[in-house]
């Protein structure tokens, strides 16, 4: 994954282009309504249950739009919620409140449906040894949040994209000429070029896991759209050579019986891509 750096480096972008879109050249409304000086007082209102999330990521934005706002915090990131809870009061300029509200409601709202789906997909795996895995299957530019939900909601995050992990998935391996190919073509790339990142290798069928382990190196294998029965014998097959990943359109009807097949990891793109945002308001107090 990426450094702490990077990822704090990607959330002051997303609030910034976020501020750049949503306002312009001025909220208008606001400032020819609401007297420069005005101070106020908004509460972040739950209409509805899950898990909250972005409560962090709220302040972030709140201080970036003015630093003299002021947060008091009732519920933090991860906690459940349900209707009629006060999550947060932000205090200070009513103008800067305003112009901050739309980019934390759509982030919070969103940060929060995730956090949700991915608890309850952790739930369903209890007692297992297997963990869930996001994807890159994100929206374009604010994966740095949505993958942020997925920890929240007791998930671990995969890469977070093309450069801090390779991936050698169906279609490289096609390309390259096959398995072995790809795979030592992966590791001659990686000394040359003095990059130390991991490999994670996509095996199509049992035969393929078997290629994948007669090569050292690779960090873990995805058994991809595998039956319980193949799910099985692959994970049986690779012992303690490297760490295992079930994927493909796995879902909350079936991802117990996957991980009972004794994987280390279960991804799954719907973890971000099928959520409905949480209902939740910031409200005049």
């Amino acid at each position: 994954m990426i450094s702490k750096e990077q990822f704090e480096k990607e959330l002051d972008l997303i609030i910034a282009n976020a501020i750049r879109e949503d306002i312009g050249d001025g909220d208008h409304t606001s400032l020819s309504c609401i007297p420069k000086g005005a101070k106020g007082k908004a509460k972040l209102l739950v209409k509805d249950e899950g898990i909250i999330a972005g409560v962090e990521f709220a302040k972030q934005v709140f201080s970036f739009v003015d630093a003299d706002l002021i947060v008091e915090t009732f519920i933090q990131d991860g906690e459940r919620v349900t209707y009629g809870d006060v999550v947060f009061i932000v205090s200070g300029r009513s103008q800067s409140i305003l112009m901050a509200e739309r980019l934390v409601l759509n982030a919070m709202q969103r940060m929060s449906a995730i956090a949700t789906k991915t608890a309850f997909f952790t739930s369903l795996l209890k007692g297992t040894k297997t963990k869930v895995l996001d994807t890159r299957k994100t929206t374009p530019g604010v994966r740095a949040i949505e993958k942020w939900a997925v920890k929240i909601g007791g998930g671990v995050n995969h890469r977070f994209a093309l450069y801090d992990m390779m991936m050698i998935k169906d279609n490289h391996i096609d390309f390259a000429g096959g398995v072995t190919a790809a795979i030592t073509k992966a590791k001659k790339y990686l000394i040359e070029k003095k990059i130390d990142i991991k490999i994670i290798v996509e095996a199509r069928s049992l035969e393929e896991v078997k290629e994948i382990l007669e090569n050292k190196g690779v960090y873990r294998i995805l058994i991809d759209n595998f039956n319980y029965k193949d799910t099985r014998s692959a994970v049986a097959l690779i012992g303690t050579s490297c760490l295992t990943e079930s994927s493909g359109g796995i879902n909350e009807k079936t991802i117990r019986k996957y991980a009972d097949c004794g994987v280390d990891f279960i991804s799954s793109g719907a973890l971000t891509h099928a959520v409905s945002n949480i209902d939740l308001s910031l409200k005049a107090v």
